[in-house]
């Protein structure tokens, strides 16, 4: 990943990040569609088309382009047009059944469980190589609470074609958690037999911190008293030496280089300035460029308020 310059930007939520064709992509979408042209259907899809033709075989990149563009055409008739207009296209039939997942989960539940996943095994036996419909196939498994087994199975079959996918560890990771369905316990677990072999800027490194910040927000969301010493979470070695580590080295230029990147610095900032380590927030927040993901900020209120509040603070000092 090139970061940007350490010099303070204006900032803006990119759901892309730093994805200069999937920027264009996405402006390119919002532009056609409501240009309100008998052809904007078939021009969307071969703008679509043609982006999914140039990440083949990077699937850190592709599983990445999938997942923004299916929360940005999730109320989208586009994929369903484009899975009906190219049957055999795996990009195709991905992308609507990651779509209808999306809607899934704002909604608690899938329309039609049975057509998603017709969707991912005929993209699966597509494109054997292709982690990303079984992605799909974790998060239908994790949104339905599936039992340990079937999940695990799903995810096996993402590792063996894509062993450090980002997507597929955070969706294990939360479907492990107490509020989903495991325990503190297996989450620790989960964490300790990741950290154990991963290189250290793989693209699922952040899922450490990341089940440290979900930790930290779960108590939070308690409120009175806990939710006044949340904080005190950051001083417990778990949780100081994964923000050491990442602070180490994640601010280095260059050191983070997968598609998402600018996403675990997001989580960074956010933790560091959680735990007041302001000095350290700020080497974050340069390399970002204002850059801002929703999550983890909107737990707090509006993202980028609460991202301009706490860029300004770790500038402050104060």
């Amino acid at each position: 990943m090139a970061f940007l310059s350490s010099r303070r930007r204006r900032a803006r939520l990119a759901p892309e990040l730093d994805d200069e064709p999937l920027r264009r992509l996405l402006k390119s979408l919002r532009a056609t569609t409501m240009s309100g042209t008998i052809a904007t259907a078939d021009l969307c899809i071969a703008q679509m088309s043609r982006l999914m033709n140039q990440d083949s075989g990077d699937w850190d990149r592709r599983t990445h382009r999938l997942s923004v563009l299916a929360d940005y055409l999730s109320e989208s008739h586009l994929p369903r047009a484009w899975a009906r207009r190219e049957p055999r296209n795996a990009g195709a039939l991905v992308l609507h059944a990651w779509t209808q997942l999306t809607r899934g989960r704002s909604q608690g539940r899938l329309e039609d469980t049975a057509a998603v996943t017709e969707s991912c095994f005929r993209a699966a036996d597509l494109a054997p190589e292709d982690p990303t419909p079984w992605v799909v196939l974790l998060g239908v498994s994790r949104l339905e609470r599936r039992p340990q087994r079937e999940v695990f199975g799903a995810w096996n079959e993402v590792l063996t074609r894509d062993r450090w996918n980002r997507e597929a560890y955070l969706n294990m990771l939360r479907y492990l958690t107490p509020q989903e369905a495991g325990s503190r316990i297996q989450v620790l677990e989960f964490v300790d037999a990741l950290s154990a072999r991963m290189p250290a800027n793989a693209p699922c490194a952040a899922t450490e911190l990341t089940a440290q910040v979900l930790q930290y927000q779960s108590v939070l969301a308690r409120g009175g008293v806990e939710a006044l010493v949340a904080r005190n979470h950051w001083s417990l070695a778990p949780a100081a030496q994964a923000l050491d580590r990442a602070v180490n080295t994640w601010v280095r230029p260059e050191f983070l280089r997968h598609a998402a990147a600018l996403a675990d610095l997001n989580l960074l900032a956010y933790a560091l300035m959680a735990a007041d380590r302001r000095h350290d927030a700020r080497l974050a927040f340069e390399a970002l460029g204002g850059t801002v993901t929703a999550w983890p900020w909107r737990v707090g209120g509006d993202p980028l308020t609460e991202f301009g509040q706490a860029q300004s603070r770790a500038s402050a000092g104060l």
